[in-house]
């Protein structure tokens, strides 16, 4: 299989010189996703909401690439308030009950303060 590079269309992409995942043999690897609705160019001051959001941008990005939440193997949080991550738990647990993938969490600053969480995961096609 060859490589496929996918993008969301976000600025950023272009000029930092990235995709929003890279298809490559029969993994998916969807860079770190943040909350922003690029249906509506906002993005909630809510971090619940914004973890929601992540994995609405992280599911088209998978199904672009042929690949589903369903198939996550691993997923990395990064938050720059540790104490945020507890109540995402009920939107981790919608998106990813199921599935129990791998997962890492650590607490760093991310380049906006708007964002509060920024997810990034590996799937199989």
């Amino acid at each position: 299989m060859s490589r496929k590079l996918i993008s969301s269309g976000s600025e950023f992409e272009r000029k930092i010189g990235y995709s929003r995942a890279v298809v490559d043999g029969d993994y998916v690897f969807v860079s770190g996703t943040t909350g922003f609705n690029y249906a509506t160019n906002s993005i909630s001051d809510d971090v619940a909401e914004q973890a929601d959001q992540c994995f609405v941008n992280i599911a088209q990005a998978l199904e672009e690439a042929g690949s589903s939440i369903a198939r996550i193997v691993r997923v990395t949080y990064i938050l720059p308030n540790r104490d945020d991550f507890q109540p995402c738990w009920p939107v981790l647990q919608k998106w990813l009950g199921e599935v129990r993938p791998a997962a890492t969490v650590f607490e760093a600053r991310l380049l906006d303060d708007a964002m509060k969480i920024e997810v990034q995961v590996t799937a199989r096609i």
